[in-house]
Parts: structure tokens; C-alpha cells; sequence
């Protein structure tokens, strides 16, 4: 899950007369200051009262990071109204932040939209650092994403990539085109909600659930002025970004309590679990002491929101580079068919063996990381960095997409190549710093090794079973490349292309 982007092109007026105001108060305080007693990394210059938060309009929050941080460096300070930040953007300034200081640096900043949909920081991603803290993880780390119980779930992801391999061949038979933005976003809500509930998302009245979360990430990817400057918060009330906020929350709440209910009524009159991930939440509720049902509904807000977006995002990417560059996509193909034959599937055994398969999702989560901004972490107490001076209540921002285009880190940085990978034994988990996808140290993403799974097993499947076409009249360069603004960063644009189904038997 990235952090959300500062959309401030909603609040022009308000900036222009928050920038005046903060002239004349410069204006008054010249003359007053004493000497600065720390050493701060360098930064852009800032205004009063504001600090930075002019400087990013852009609803792209990493690139316009980015495009500072050539200016000023690797360790950025900036000053967002009341909150001093420091913006990391090369591999090794992440190391000294993710490893070296881990520890000083593992705690959640308290933003509004976050504690809102996470009710009120009870869920594992921004949840203070603490023993309450150490409680949900261990349990998501045994209970939830452990080898066992992923394996366990094997057979909802098998039933519903062929359930999508379905849909797509009734596409190929009609030669009609596949949104498969809109079909990966669904494969990955239903098997993220049948491993959670036990049941798809249009089989108990869900049916809208990726448009719930879709709303629920633009109200997260909202600027709330009151994070920032809390004499402002009237001015989030007038933008309608309070009510928006509420409406995600409450539609996302009325299916948890919905589903929450059911379990519950089925395990006292049938005394039945079906072993699904709500099951094992709700045992630990009646386990662990203290736990609450916003405890819950917190965990599964990260199962879905941190989950189901950013698989279907780096698949759906994964799928736009090779269809610019058909000789990529054609030696990903002749891989996975030659590894599987004719079996008609790719299964998760077979996946150990798609080495360039590998390769190409690495190099797609290098040039598009789905958190292309890494949660903001706070410091909780003062330590040196690079010789700079980094405060308590820092706010610390990771640019994993500057990261990725780093060109002191990767030859022609820019370029989708994912032979870069073939002879290097990186992984995307986090412990090559140039590569971090899904964070480092304690605050390391517990669901990595599910999201990896479900991202290679659907590209391999959608690679093995189908031949990919532009559509009629389109050629390599009309493919638009462009992001959307958002929690999880999608292509501007569906990605639409024709299917044509691959007989194995013939091959």
C-alpha cells in the first residue's frame, strides 16, 4: 500500500491566500530568529505556516519527490505545514533508514484518512509500534501468510483462474476485446474475498466490493489539511473530503459486520468453521485479550486494501510492457508452454521453474512498484543520518519508484529489460535495497510472499493459455503508459487487448 497522493489542485485559492499570508508573517519575523542549533538535510526553500506544501500539486506524488530530490539529494527535509519530513530516494540512504535505524524509525505517523478506514490504527500497517503491534503480527505472520495456510487456499486460486481463463476464451471466440484491467481487478477481489470470507464477493451480496475499494482508496489518497495545519480541518469538512471519507468507511464496514455476523451465527448454531482467514481472526479475538472486533476489521482492511489492488496493478503492468515489446512476451510464452506441455494450466508447482517469468515481474515491480511511495514511517526518536540531524516525529517518506530509476543502481534505468535480472540473484523481498517493493524491517508487508504467488501464477496462466493482439488499428506506440493517481498506482487508461486461445495439443 503507497502512501497517499497530495491532491492539491482541488485547493488553489486556498494556497494562494495561505502563501500571502505566509509573506507577511515572514515579512514580521525578520530580525526575531536565533541561530539553527541541527543539522537538517537539505530541502527546497519554504514559506511559513505552508512550509511545502505548495510545491506538491502534483496528484503524482513520487515523480514530483523525485524531480526535488535531483535538485537536493538522496535525504530531502521538507516542512509540510507542521510536519517535518525527509524524503529518501537512492538505496543506500533506504538501507540506513529500513535496517541501520529501522528501530528509530518503525512507528506510524496518525494521518486521518488512515486511522478512519483502519479504526482508529487497530490493523497491522498503521498501527503504533508496540506490543499491540507485535501481537497482530506475529498472528498474520503464523496464522495468516504462513507457507501452510497460504497452501492451504491453493484451490480457491486454482477455480478462479479458471474461471477467468473461461471468461477470456468467450472473448476469443467472439474475437471481442478484453478489458483486462477491469477482469484482473475481479479475479483478484474474489480470491482475496473467498480466502477471507470463505466465499466470492458476488455470492453474498458483495458484488460492488472492487468499486467500494476503490472508493475507499481515493478517499485515502485525499489531502486532509488538518494532518498537516489542524487550524485548517474546518476546510476538509467544506471540501467534502470528511463525508467522502465517511462513506468509504461505512460501505466497507456494512460488509465486514455483514460477513462478521455470519460467521458468527453459523459457528454458534453449527458449530462449523470453514477454516477461511475471518474464521482464524475471530479465534484469535476469543484467544488473545484485549483484541476487539475493530482489531478485525482492521486486518481485513489490509487484506483487501493492501492486497487485492497491488497484485492486480503489477500484473496488469506486467502485461502493457510485454505487449510493447512482443519478442519479451513471446520468450515468457515459449517458457511457461515449455515447462508445462499439455497440461492445459499452469499450476503453483510448476512456477519454480519460470525463471524469466520471474524476471519479468521483478523488472515490472522496479519500474512500477504498486506503493511506489512506501507507507510513511515516524520516527520516535533523534539519530544521525548521512550526518544530518533527523528529529523525533519525523515523518519518513521511502520513494521506492525513484528508487527503481535510480541510475547509479540500474543501466538504462528507464528501459523495461527484464534480462537484467537472469544472472543476479535479487530478490523482490526486501533484502536488496535497490529493489523494495513491498518495504524492509520490521515494517516489511506480512502478505509479500501471497502477493507474489498470486501475481506470478496469473501471468503465468495468461501467458500459457492465450496469445495477446492489439486491437484492430493500434500499434505498440498509442499503448499509453501513463499512471493514475491513487493509493495503488493503476495505468491511466484500461489496458484492452485481443485474446486468441492457445491449443497446447497442437503445439
Amino acid at each position: 500500500m503507497a502512501v497517499p497522493p497530495l491532491l492539491l489542485s482541488s485547493l488553489p485559492s486556498l494556497l494562494i491566500v495561505l502563501a500571502l499570508l505566509s509573506s507577511l508573517l515572514l515579512a514580521g519575523r525578520k530580525g526575531r530568529g536565533g541561530s539553527a542549533t541541527w543539522k537538517l538535510p537539505p530541502g527546497p526553500p519554504k514559506l511559513p505556516v505552508i512550509g511545502h506544501l505548495h510545491l506538491l500539486g502534483s496528484s503524482l506524488l513520487h515523480r514530483s519527490l523525485w524531480e526535488h530530490s535531483k535538485k537536493h539529494g538522496p535525504l530531502m527535509h521538507l516542512k509540510l505545514g507542521r510536519v517535518p519530513v525527509v524524503v529518501v530516494s537512492s538505496p543506500e540512504m533506504a538501507k540506513e533508514v529500513l535496517k541501520t535505524h529501522d528501530l528509530e524509525c518503525c512507528n506510524r505517523p496518525s494521518l486521518l484518512s488512515f486511522s478512519k478506514i483502519s479504526y482508529g490504527l487497530s490493523d497491522v500497517a498503521f498501527i503504533p509500534y508496540g506490543e499491540r503491534w507485535r501481537q497482530l503480527r506475529k498472528f498474520c505472520t503464523v496464522e495468516l501468510f504462513s507457507t501452510r495456510k497460504i497452501n492451504s487456499f491453493r484451490d480457491i486460486r486454482k477455480e478462479e483462474m479458471k474461471r477467468v481463463t473461461k471468461l477470456i476464451c468467450s472473448h476469443a471466440r467472439a474475437s471481442t476485446m478484453v478489458n483486462l484491467s477491469e477482469m484482473l481487478l475481479s479475479l483478484s477481489c474474489n480470491m482475496t474475498c473467498r480466502t477471507a470470507f470463505g466465499s466470492g464477493f458476488d455470492d453474498g451480496g458483495d458484488i460492488q466490493l472492487h468499486d467500494m475499494l476503490r472508493e475507499a482508496q481515493a478517499a485515502l489518497g485525499g489531502l486532509f489539511l488538518s494532518d498537516y495545519l489542524p487550524l485548517l480541518g474546518w476546510v476538509d469538512r467544506l471540501s467534502g473530503m470528511r463525508s467522502r471519507l465517511e462513506r468509504a468507511y461505512l460501505k466497507l464496514d456494512t460488509i465486514y459486520q455483514r460477513r462478521i455476523d455470519y460467521h458468527q451465527n453459523r459457528s454458534r448454531q453449527q458449530g462449523k468453521e470453514d477454516g477461511d482467514v475471518l474464521d482464524a481472526l475471530l479465534r484469535m479475538q476469543k484467544d488473545e485479550e484485549g483484541l476487539t472486533e475493530d482489531h478485525i476489521k482492521g486486518v481485513l482492511m489490509n487484506i483487501f486494501i493492501g492486497g487485492t489492488d497491488t497484485s492486480s496493478a503489477t500484473v496488469e503492468w506486467a502485461m502493457a510492457e510485454l505487449i510493447r515489446q512482443p519478442e519479451l512476451m513471446k520468450r515468457a510464452q515459449d517458457e511457461v508452454r515449455g515447462c508445462v506441455g499439455s497440461k492445459g494450466e499452469v499450476e503453483e508447482s510448476d512456477l519454480h521453474q519460470l525463471h524469466f517469468l520471474k524476471c519479468v515481474i521483478k523488472e515490472t515491480m522496479r519500474l512500477h512498484p504498486p506503493a511506489p511511495l512506501l507507507l510513511p514511517r515516524e520516527t520516535m526518536q533523534h539519530f544521525k543520518l548521512n550526518g544530518y540531524d533527523i528529529l523525533p516525529k519525523t515523518w519518513m517518506y521511502v520513494n521506492a519508484w525513484a528508487i527503481g530509476r535510480d541510475p547509479n543502481s540500474w543501466g538504462r534505468p528507464h528501459v523495461f529489460d527484464p534480462e537484467r535480472f537472469m544472472h543476479d540473484s535479487m530478490e523482490a523481498n526486501g533484502q536488496d535495497f535497490k529493489l523494495i517493493p513491498f518495504g524492509e524491517g520490521r515494517r516489511i508487508c506480512p502478505g509479500k510472499n501471497l502477493g507474489l504467488l498470486m501475481v506470478e501464477l496469473v501471468l503465468a496462466n495468461l501467458l500459457y493459455s492465450f496469445d495477446w493482439h492489439l486491437p484492430p488499428g493500434m500499434v505498440k506506440e498509442d499503448i499509453s503508459m501513463e499512471e493514475a493517481p491513487g493509493v495503488t498506482v493503476h495505468r491511466e487508461y484500461a489496458l484492452c487487448l485481443m485474446a486468441t486461445k492457445y491449443d497446447a495439443t497442437t503445439a
